[in-house]
C-alpha cells in the first residue's frame, strides 16, 4: 500500500483543481478563498465542470451538499448528474456553478428551536469553498460530497458550520491587531488550528444487536461488572488483537483517501476502547473531518462484523470516550501564537496571548461548560476518568511560576529548567525533559504550544467548543488591542495589562489533581463555577453577557441563541425519554420473565430437595433472595413508569429537560441498580441479553 499515492485520492484538492481550470479561474477561487467574497457565475460553472468531469472519472453517478443541522451528524440528500435525454434519446451528465453554490434541501424537519414553523420548509445550503469537496465511497457507490453551510429561509443558522466560520473570521481580524502590535505586518490572516482525539467503543456486532439499549440509545442501560475490567492497566496501549488491526487498517485506508490525517491508533484505558488521532489542521476542516472520521468508525466496523459505539459511557464501571479538543492559532505566515520559545518570560507578545486565554476563559468558564455538555457527558465528567465539571487551566510548573512572579513583582526574572533525565542504563540516552509534567486531569492544559481542551464527548462535534474558543478569545484580543493602539509607551502599557489580566484571573489557574475533592472545595472557595449537568449548562447560552458577546462579533442573533437553548433542552428530554423507555421494555419483556423462569426453577429444585429428604438451604436462600430483588425491582419500574408518564406530558422546553434530570433519571438509576443485582444472581443462561464479559472480553 502506497500511502502518498491513496492520500487525498477522493478528495478535490487545489493541486487538482488547478490542473483542471483555467488559471484565470483558479486565481479568482483562490483570491475568495483567502479574502472571502462570491465566486463569479462563469468561474463558478468552470469550477462545476471540473469537479463533475473528475467524480464522474472515479464512479460518481451522484453529488449531494454534504451539511451538519443541529442534530449532532451529517445530512445529505443525493442528486443524480443526470439531465432530460437529448433529441436522441442520449442522457447528458450536467453540473452547473448554481447546483455547486447553493442548494435548497426541506429545513422543516431538522431542529431549529422555533425559528423555522413546520409549514415553513425552505432553506439552503451554501457551499464552503475553504473546505474541499471529496468523494465518499458507500454502498450507494461513490458520491460528490460538497461541504456546504446550512441557514433558514430569512438567514439564520441552522447548522454548526456557519457560526464556526464566523468565529474563525472574529478570531482572525482579532488576533491581527496582536500581532501588528509587536510588528508582524506580513500576516493578513490568522486561523484556529485543531486536532481532534477520537475515542470509541468496538463490540460484536452481533451481541450488539441482541440488547436493545445499545439499538436505542447507543449505550448499556443495564450491565453488571465483570469480574475484570481496567484494573490491571493491561489494555492501555497494549497489543492491538489482530480483528481489530484489521479493522483499524481499512480505517486508515479509507481516511486518507479522504484527506483525513489519520496518525496515531491505540487501545484506550477501558476493554475494548480505542483511539484514533489527527495532525492539526484548520478549524473548519478539522471539524469536516472529525464527522468523517465518525462516520467512518461506524461504517467500516459493520463491515467487520462489529459495533462502533461512540457514546461518552457505553458501559458503566469503566472509563468512557471523550475527544480532545487541541486547539491553537497560527498566522499565514507561519507564526504560532502559542508557542512560548525557549525563554517564555522575556516572549511579550505570547505572555499577552496567554494572559488573554485566561481572561477569556476566567470570564465565559460557563460558556466553555456548555461547548462540552451533552447527555452522554452527564455520566462521565467528574467521574475519575475524565476532566471535572469545573474549568479550570493548567500552565504547568515552568508557566505558573513566570505568572506568579509577575503578579508578585511585576517581571519574571527567572525560568525553571527541565533538566536532564538520567537513566541510569549505559546503553540508553540521556536527554532533556521538560520543564513542565502533563496533566490528564484538567480541563484545559496547555501542553507546549497548544491547549488541550479534554471536556469535550466522544460523540460531540467539535465545532461547538470551537465557536465558543474562537469568541472568548477574539474578545480577549479585542479589548487588549483597544488598550494597547496608539498608547505614547507601548512596552509599559503591554506590561501593565499583561499583569493586570494574570493578577484577576489567576484565580482560574489548577496544576494539582481535578479529581480530588480538595479542589472541588477550592474551586468553590475561588468561586468558579460547577455546573454539574447539560441542563444546568445551557442557561450560559442566553445570558445578557453572552448574548452581547456573540451579537458583537456577529457570531449569534439572540434569536439563534435562544433557538439553540431550546433545542438543547429538547434533545436532553428526548434523548432520557428514548433511554427511560428502552428500560422499561426491556424491564417488562426481557428481565422481569426471565427472572421469574429463573425463580421457578428454584422454586422446583427447593421441592425437589424438600420431596427428597434434604434441606434445600442454598436454592431457597437463592430464591429468596431473588424473589426480593424482584419486588423492588418491580416497584423501581412502576416509579419510573409514573414520572417518565408525567415528564413526558409537559410542554417541550427548559421545564420539561429539567423533570427528566431531577425525576426519570434518579428513577432510571434506581431501576438499573436492582437489574445489576439480579443479573449477579441468576444464572447465565437463563439471562436474556449478552453481559458486559460477553460485550467488552470478547471481540
Amino acid at each position: 500500500m502506497d500511502i502518498v499515492e491513496i492520500f487525498g485520492s477522493n478528495v478535490f484538492t487545489t493541486k487538482t483543481m488547478r490542473e483542471r481550470i483555467s488559471p484565470e479561474a483558479f486565481a479568482e477561487v483562490e483570491s475568495v478563498i483567502a479574502n472571502g467574497g462570491e465566486l463569479s457565475r462563469k468561474t463558478a460553472d468552470i469550477v462545476a465542470q471540473a469537479m463533475k468531469d473528475w467524480a464522474v472519472e472515479k464512479g460518481a453517478t451522484h453529488y449531494t451538499h454534504w451539511f451538519q443541522p443541529l442534530t449532532g451528524v451529517t445530512a445529505e440528500k443525493h442528486d443524480s448528474f443526470i439531465t432530460n435525454p437529448d433529441s436522441e434519446g442520449k442522457i447528458i451528465l450536467k453540473f452547473s456553478g448554481k447546483e455547486l453554490i447553493k442548494g435548497e434541501p426541506d429545513a422543516s424537519s431538522f431542529p431549529s428551536g422555533g425559528l423555522r414553523a413546520t409549514f415553513e420548509a425552505r432553506g439552503y445550503t451554501a457551499w464552503d469553498i475553504t473546505s474541499p469537496a471529496f468523494i465518499k465511497e458507500t454502498a450507494c457507490g461513490p458520491t460528490l460530497c460538497i461541504p456546504t453551510a446550512f441557514c433558514s429561509y430569512t438567514g439564520e443558522s441552522l447548522d454548526t458550520k456557519t457560526p464556526l466560520l464566523r468565529s474563525m473570521e472574529a478570531l482572525s481580524k482579532q488576533a491581527v491587531r496582536i500581532v501588528r502590535l509587536f510588528g508582524n505586518t506580513d500576516a493578513t490572516k490568522v486561523t484556529p488550528s485543531v486536532g481532534a482525539e477520537q475515542e470509541y467503543f468496538l463490540v460484536d456486532q452481533d451481541k450488539a444487536l441482541l440488547r436493545e439499549d445499545l439499538i436505542f440509545s447507543g449505550r448499556t442501560l443495564f450491565g453488571a461488572s465483570a469480574p475484570k475490567g481496567q484494573e490491571m492497566d493491561d489494555h492501555y496501549f497494549g497489543v492491538i488483537r489482530e480483528r481489530i488491526g484489521a479493522f483499524m487498517k481499512d480505517v486508515n485506508v479509507e481516511l486518507w483517501k479522504l484527506g483525513v490525517t489519520a496518525k496515531t491508533q491505540h487501545n484506550e484505558a477501558a476493554p475494548a476502547q480505542h483511539e484514533l488521532a489527527p495532525i492539526f489542521e484548520s478549524a473548519n476542516v478539522a471539524a469536516d473531518h472529525n464527522q468523517l472520521v465518525m462516520e467512518t468508525l461506524k461504517r467500516v466496523a459493520y463491515h467487520h462484523g462489529l459495533r462502533c459505539l461512540l457514546h461518552e459511557k457505553p458501559f458503566a464501571g469503566v472509563n468512557g470516550s471523550g475527544k480532545h479538543d487541541n486547539w491553537s492559532i497560527v498566522t499565514d505566515n507561519g507564526v504560532n501564537m502559542l508557542d512560548p520559545g525557549l525563554s517564555p518570560n522575556e516572549n511579550i507578545q505570547f505572555l499577552l496571548v496567554l494572559a488573554c486565554i485566561l481572561k477569556a476563559v476566567d470570564t465565559h468558564a460557563d460558556l466553555l461548560r456548555q461547548s462540552a455538555a451533552n447527555v452522554g457527558n452527564d455520566q462521565r465528567l467528574g467521574g475519575c476518568e475524565a476532566p471535572p465539571a469545573i474549568i479550570s487551566v493548567f500552565l504547568g510548573t515552568q508557566l505558573e511560576d513566570v505568572v506568579k512572579q509577575l503578579v508578585e513583582t511585576g517581571e519574571a526574572s527567572n525560568l525553571i529548567e527541565g533538566g536532564n533525565l538520567q537513566t541510569g542504563v549505559s546503553t540508553l540516552p540521556d536527554f532533556q525533559i521538560d520543564a513542565t509534567d502533563r496533566n490528564r486531569t484538567s480541563p484545559f492544559a496547555f501542553t507546549g504550544n497548544k491547549f488541550e481542551f479534554r471536556m469535550v464527548g466522544s460523540e460531540q462535534s467539535i465545532s461547538g467548543p470551537n465557536i465558543i474558543l474562537n469568541t472568548i478569545v477574539a474578545e480577549a484580543f479585542c479589548e487588549a488591542a483597544d488598550r494597547l493602539e496608539g498608547t505614547k509607551d507601548f512596552e509599559m502599557a503591554v506590561h501593565d495589562l499583561i499583569k493586570e489580566y494574570f493578577t484577576k484571573h489567576q484565580r482560574v489557574i489548577f496544576n494539582g489533581d481535578g479529581y480530588s475533592e480538595a479542589w472541588v472545595k477550592e474551586a468553590e472557595r475561588r468561586g468558579l463555577p460547577n455546573i454539574a449537568s447539560m441542563v444546568e449548562a445551557v442557561g450560559a447560552l442566553t445570558t445578557d453577557k453572552a448574548v452581547a458577546l456573540f451579537e458583537k462579533f456577529g457570531i449569534f442573533t439572540e434569536a439563534e441563541l435562544h433557538s439553540r437553548s431550546e433545542i438543547l433542552y429538547e434533545q436532553y428530554a428526548k434523548t432520557v425519554n428514548i433511554e427511560a423507555l428502552t428500560m422499561m421494555d426491556m424491564t417488562s419483556k426481557q428481565i422481569i420473565p426471565a427472572v421469574i423462569e429463573y425463580g421457578n426453577m428454584l422454586a422446583d429444585t427447593v421441592c425437589k430437595f424438600t420431596t427428597a429428604g434434604v434441606t434445600p438451604r442454598v436454592p431457597k436462600e437463592q430464591l429468596a433472595k431473588i424473589n426480593n430483588l424482584l419486588d423492588k425491582l418491580q416497584d423501581a419500574y412502576t416509579s419510573l413508569a409514573k414520572n417518565e408518564s408525567m415528564a413526558a406530558a409537559m410542554p417541550r422546553g427548559k421545564e420539561q429537560a429539567f423533570s427528566y434530570r431531577e425525576e426519570v433519571v434518579p428513577r432510571m438509576e434506581k431501576l438499573r441498580e436492582y437489574a445489576d443485582r439480579l443479573e449477579m444472581l441468576v444464572e447465565k443462561d437463563y439471562w436474556p441479553f449478552p453481559t458486559y464479559a460477553d460485550l467488552i472480553f470478547e471481540v
